[in-house]
């Protein structure tokens, strides 16, 4: 039984309509434990019939007055109410009741709307993810060697054409063929547009001509390559370039091989002002050990205290154990000249 304390009285006046009659009689309706009682006004109090409470049902609107009941959806009979109080007790009752009862629908309708939510959470978060990596692992390397190539003639435009001398050009061939094994990619020397270093797919790297410049051990230029490289591992360089364009940029990729030009001139602008991704010193002693490049000098050029470089200090001829000459100072000196002065 729901409880109804805060109501003073359960009893109330009402009119009967029995089943099969046509005359309606006045009773008094009181609320028991499971049952509405009907009993007879004009005697005793004698009970006339007892209707269930959860198979009651509201002939008239909620908040229309009198109220008409019936005690089930099949039957002729009816009971008229007009005491607020009642009404509102019954009303109540009836409301909790049907909270209780299972509700097939609405389960079933919850559970469609999770399956919903599931497949819509899919699509969202993994399907994009998804597709990414499955066009990464499945670009061949002369695909993204165009890529590169693409980004690379439009970063070109917005900075300027690369340094290029013949002697330049031939000391870069040799220090790509000193630091990227395999024969594929290549060294750019810009002159602007690119803060310090970048990289592109297909192993191409970008370096600022003051790397050159502005220090005299060829140590510092190798460090700047073997990082970008490094970074390339972290995180592809065609990933990065997906995730930056989205969904419909890896079906295209999937189903054509190519990119559009207007998603590439996006990407090249971003990269030419996005913060260089940090890298894990661990990492990166690993890259100078296997190229076999003193860490010291590079260290030094990121921070000439050396703080904030400690461990690629320390691991140099410890961790980094046999190094060999980046280049021969001919090649360097044609380097340093690569941009024309």
């Amino acid at each position: 039984m729901i409880a109804l304390t805060e109501f003073e009285r359960l009893e109330a006046p009402g009119l009967w309509l029995p089943e099969g009659d046509s005359q309606r009689r006045s009773v008094i309706v009181s609320v028991g434990e499971a049952t509405l009682t009907l009993s007879d006004d004009r005697t005793d109090g004698r009970p006339l019939t007892h209707w269930s409470l959860p198979a009651i049902e509201r002939i008239t609107a909620e908040g229309e007055t009198p109220a008409r009941y019936r005690p089930a959806s099949d039957s002729s009979e009816e009971l008229e109410i007009d005491d607020e109080l009642m009404i509102e007790a019954i009303d109540r009752i009836r409301r909790a009741i049907d909270r209780a009862r299972p509700h097939p629908g609405r389960l079933r309708g919850v559970m469609i709307g999770l399956g919903a939510a599931a497949v819509l959470g899919l699509g969202v978060f993994w399907l994009p993810g998804a597709l990414i990596r499955q066009a990464v692992t499945i670009v061949p390397p002369v695909t993204r060697a165009e890529i590169g190539e693409e980004l690379l003639d439009r970063i070109k435009r917005l900075s300027g054409a690369p340094c290029d001398t013949v002697h330049g050009a031939r000391a870069l061939n040799t220090l790509k063929n000193r630091l990227i094994p395999g024969g594929s990619g290549q060294i750019v020397v810009l002159t602007s547009g690119v803060a310090l270093s970048q990289h592109l797919p297909g192993k191409i790297i970008l370096l600022n001509r003051a790397l050159l410049e502005d220090h005299e051990d060829p140590d510092v230029l190798a460090g700047y390559v073997l990082a970008e490289l490094v970074r390339a591992e972290d995180q592809d360089p065609l990933e990065r370039l997906l995730q930056d364009a989205g969904l419909t940029t890896s079906l295209r990729l999937l189903t054509t091989g190519h990119i559009p030009p207007d998603i590439l001139d996006a990407h090249a602008e971003s990269l030419l002002t996005a913060p260089v991704a940090p890298v894990e010193n661990d990492h990166l002693i690993s890259a100078f050990a296997g190229a076999e490049v003193h860490s010291a000098p590079y260290a030094y050029a990121r921070d000439i205290t050396g703080e904030s470089v400690l461990p690629l200090i320390e691991a140099d001829g410890v961790q980094i154990e046999t190094t060999r000459p980046v280049l021969s100072d001919g090649d360097w000196v044609a380097l340093q000249g690569v941009c024309g002065g």
